[in-house]
């Protein structure tokens, strides 16, 4: 709902704009641990060898703890308290690592031909011990990889998957990428806005468009490849979809009024969106090959924010029919809208775990904008932070945790939390200015 004001407030601003060439830095965010976990599991990472001239081009080991430990999950030692440095199985004293963690990680990283590097990984167990193969642990896991340099860090992402899916049982998001909103002081009450992706740590940060004038509600295709926005160029609210492989992008809504909330189908052939042409904000489907525009909801109230349903059947959105924001659920091709919220007075910005058996919301019980899951199956609200103004929720591709916006005495930055509230972290930009909207890539 808070999206659907800012557009309000914004049908009148001037247009700059330039959808730019990828230009990537080392890291956009900072990473601030803010709430631990005290339930994390012990786990070492070795620094891989390296048996190449000079320092390492990428630091395999660091990137994957550093993973581990922001999924909240895992609790990484520190290289000081490591009690050796092995590199390979036979290297591994394991009586010393069972007095000091759990999961071990060691690795090599090997200069190949062309310029392409080795990278080599294995997991153990250290309390399990594996009689046949004469160790005195259990291997969990284990491969090699053949990459070029540029893939390295997305290469150790890869592996901090694999870690956590063959320990936990479930799949990792840490090889997947993150867009974000950026909005910066140009002096004289002037503003620069970009719109940005990266990866899931923050490094490798591109920018997609950069103007004077607000963009928006970034979401992502189910495939990756293309992101659709709201972009106020020419003195309305548009919005755009843009192939992020070849920065070619095209108008999919410039109706009057409002065109906002853009929100892809699971198959990607879809797009709800909300739309006023007809005199009141409401939810449409767009066809996206035949441009075929179907209307979903009708009703005098607002309603905004659409999200769809894992299987592509329903979809759930924010309308104040009720008296005040809530969260409805309707059939995609329209029909009978219905109330799935009812704790608190303000529900709003919703969308649904990748499994579909909850949805995360911005909720409001009189204490303040926070971040909230819901089941959809007892209506029982779990709330996860403390701040007073959160918004822009985002689910992680494997719903482990949430990704979203907050607001305090420094302005807006992004941060996230595990879906048990357990561990939070802050995001902030390096450079300082506000960063808000964020949206999380599907697995790649």
């Amino acid at each position: 709902m808070k999206r659907l004001v800012c557009t309000l407030l914004c049908l009148c601003a001037a247009s700059a704009f330039a959808p730019i060439a990828f230009a990537q830095n080392s890291g956009d965010l900072r990473v601030i641990i803010d709430r631990g976990n005290e339930t994390a599991i012990e786990i070492a990472v070795v620094p891989f060898g390296w048996q190449g001239p000079g320092a390492a081009p990428v630091d395999i080991a660091n990137v994957i703890s550093t993973d581990l430990q922001r999924s909240g999950v895992f609790q990484p030692m520190t290289r000081e308290t490591l009690p050796e440095r092995p590199v390979g199985d036979r290297d591994i004293n394991f009586r010393v690592w069972r007095r000091v963690t759990s999961y071990l990680v060691v690795g090599k990283l090997l200069p190949s031909a062309g310029g392409r590097y080795v990278v080599q990984f294995r997991l153990f167990d250290v309390l399990k011990r594996d009689d046949k193969l004469g160790l005195g642990g259990t291997q969990l896991t284990g491969l090699q990889f053949d990459r070029a340099a540029a893939e390295l860090r997305s290469t150790a992402h890869d592996i901090s998957d694999r870690i956590y899916e063959a320990i936990t049982g479930n799949p990792g998001s840490f090889n997947t990428r993150i867009a974000y909103i950026t909005e910066q002081s140009a002096g004289a009450k002037k503003k620069n806005y970009s719109l940005k992706i990266a990866d899931s740590d923050g490094f490798n940060a591109t920018s997609v468009l950069n103007s004077t004038q607000p963009i928006m509600s970034p979401t992502w295709s189910p495939d990756g490849a293309r992101l659709a926005y709201v972009s106020f160029e020419g003195r309305r609210a548009r919005i755009y979809l843009q192939d992020l492989a070849t920065g070619t992008r095209q108008q999919l809504a410039a109706f009057r009024g409002i065109n906002g909330a853009p929100a892809f189908s699971p198959d990607g052939t879809r797009m709800a969106l909300t739309l006023s042409k007809d005199g009141n904000p409401e939810v449409y489907v767009l066809h996206l090959r035949s441009r075929k525009l179907n209307r979903v909801t009708n009703n005098p109230a607002i309603d905004t924010e659409p999200s769809w349903s894992p299987d592509g059947r329903s979809l759930i959105f924010t309308s104040d029919r009720s008296g005040g924001p809530q969260i409805y659920r309707v059939s995609s091709n329209g029909g009978q809208s219905r109330r799935i919220t009812f704790e608190g007075n303000y529900n709003a910005g919703a969308s649904f775990a990748p499994d579909g058996r909850e949805i995360v919301m911005v909720h409001n019980a009189g204490n303040g904008y926070r971040i909230a899951v819901m089941d959809l199956e007892t209506q029982k609200v779990r709330v996860l932070t403390k701040n007073r103004l959160d918004d822009s929720p985002s689910y992680s591709p494997n719903g482990a945790m949430v990704l979203y916006s907050t607001t305090g005495r420094n302005g807006a930055t992004l941060a996230a939390v595990t879906t048990d509230g357990r561990f939070l972290q802050i995001l902030p930009l390096k450079s300082g200015g506000l960063v808000r909207d964020p949206a999380w890539a599907p697995s790649r």
